[in-house]
C-alpha cells in the first residue's frame, strides 16, 4: 500500500501521548475518589475501572483516530474491480482446415459454440464485434451489445482457403477505431493482392495519433483464434505492433496441431501448422496471453478465462473512503458500547 500524502502519518506518533493521558486521567479519577468517597464506593468504583469493558469504548476511539488520520493520507492500493472494458472483437479463423474433426465435432462447430457461451457470459454493457478470416478478412458483425445479431454472425460461418492472421489483426483494428485511417492497403503490395481493405471513401481524415504503451488501451481488446500458421496478407507481427502503439491488447488462442500433419477430409487433404511462435509474439507485443485450446472442452476453457479477465481488472485505487468508513463505524460503536454499559459517552 502507498500514500499520496505520506507526511500525514506523522500525526499517528500523537496516539501514544492520548495512551498516557488516559492513564493520567484514569490515576487522578482514582484519587479524587479516595479523597472525596466513603470506603465502601471507593470499593464498588474500584471494581467497576478493573473491569475490562471500562477500556474498550476508548480503545475503539482511539482505533478510530488512527483510521482517521491513514483516510487523511490518501492510502492507493491495488484492488480487483469491474473492467471498463467496452468492446472486444472477436476475429475467428474461417479457413478450410477448421473442418478438421481432431477437435469434436469439429474445429469450426466447437470454436463457434465456445465463442457463443463466452458472450453469453459477457457483461450486457460490453459491445462485441466479429471479424472472420481465412485468405482475407472481413467484418461479420460491427460491435454491437445485441447477442442475437453476434449470434447469428458467428453461426454465417463460410468457410474459405488461406489464412491471414495478420488482416485480421488489421480489419480488427480498423473497426476499434474507424476515423484513424487503418488500412491494409498501407502494409505493402502482397496485402493488396490478398487482402481486404477497410473503404475509406466519404470518410473524415484520420486523427492525429500519437504511440501509447503497449496494453494501456483499457476500453478494448481484440481476441484472436486461428489453426494454422499465416499463408498470405499482412505480416502478423507488422500488424501487432500497430496494435501494440494503440494501446490494444491482442489475445491469440491456438487450435489445432503444433507440429503439423496432413489432414483429409470429403477426398482432399492438406498440411496444416500452428504457429504457436507467431500466435506468442503477437500477445507478447501487445502485452495480451497465449492460449493452446487442444480440445473442445480446452476452447470453452480458453474463453471462460477470457470472460473473468477481461470483465475484471486490478487497478491502483484511492481507498481512502474505506479507511474513512471505518473510523465512523469504530467511533459509532466506542459511542453506543459506552452509552449502553455507563449511561455516558466515554
Amino acid at each position: 500500500m502507498n500514500f499520496l500524502w505520506p507526511q500525514f502519518l506523522w500525526l499517528l506518533a500523537a496516539l501514544p501521548l492520548l495512551v498516557l493521558l488516559y492513564m493520567w486521567l484514569m490515576r487522578r479519577k482514582k484519587k479524587l475518589a479516595l479523597r472525596y468517597a466513603s470506603l465502601s464506593i471507593v470499593r464498588e468504583a474500584m471494581g467497576a475501572r478493573q473491569s475490562i469493558r471500562r477500556h474498550i469504548p476508548p480503545f475503539l476511539f482511539l482505533l478510530a483516530i488512527a483510521a482517521m488520520l491513514v483516510a487523511a493520507s490518501r492510502p492507493v492500493a491495488v484492488v480487483t474491480l469491474p473492467s471498463n472494458q467496452q468492446t472486444i472483437i472477436l476475429a475467428m479463423d474461417v479457413s478450410g482446415s477448421m473442418r478438421a474433426t481432431d477437435v469434436l465435432p469439429n474445429r469450426l462447430v466447437a470454436a463457434q459454440e465456445a465463442a457463443k457461451a463466452f458472450i453469453k457470459d459477457l457483461p450486457r454493457t460490453v459491445k462485441v464485434g466479429i471479424v472472420a478470416f481465412a485468405g482475407s478478412a472481413q467484418v461479420a458483425q460491427l460491435p454491437t451489445v445485441n447477442r442475437d445479431d453476434l449470434v447469428t454472425a458467428i453461426d454465417g460461418f463460410q468457410l474459405q482457403r488461406a489464412t491471414a492472421t495478420g488482416n485480421a489483426i488489421v480489419v480488427s483494428l480498423a473497426t476499434l477505431f474507424p476515423n484513424a485511417g487503418i488500412d491494409i492497403a498501407n502494409f505493402g503490395p502482397q496485402s493488396r493482392q490478398r487482402g481486404v481493405a477497410i473503404e475509406q471513401a466519404g470518410k473524415a481524415a484520420p486523427e492525429p495519433f500519437t504511440p501509447v504503451a503497449p496494453g494501456s488501451y483499457t476500453s478494448a481488446a481484440i481476441i484472436m483464434l486461428t489453426d494454422g500458421q499465416r499463408t498470405t496478407g499482412v505480416d502478423p507481427l507488422d500488424a501487432a505492433k500497430v496494435a501494440a502503439e494503440r494501446g490494444v491488447r491482442v489475445y491469440t488462442v491456438g487450435v489445432g496441431t503444433v507440429d503439423g500433419e496432413t489432414i483429409g477430409f470429403e477426398g482432399w487433404s492438406m498440411r496444416v501448422r500452428l504457429d504457436e511462435e507467431t500466435l506468442k509474439a503477437v500477445a507478447k507485443q501487445t502485452q495480451g496471453d497465449y492460449f493452446y485450446a487442444g480440445t473442445a472442452a480446452d476452447l470453452k476453457k480458453v474463453y471462460d478465462t477470457l470472460s473473468s479477465r477481461l470483465t475484471v481488472e486490478k487497478k491502483e485505487t484511492e481507498v481512502s473512503a474505506l479507511f474513512a468508513l471505518g473510523a465512523a463505524l469504530l467511533a459509532l460503536l466506542s459511542a453506543g458500547l459506552s452509552l449502553f454499559w455507563f449511561n455516558r459517552i466515554l
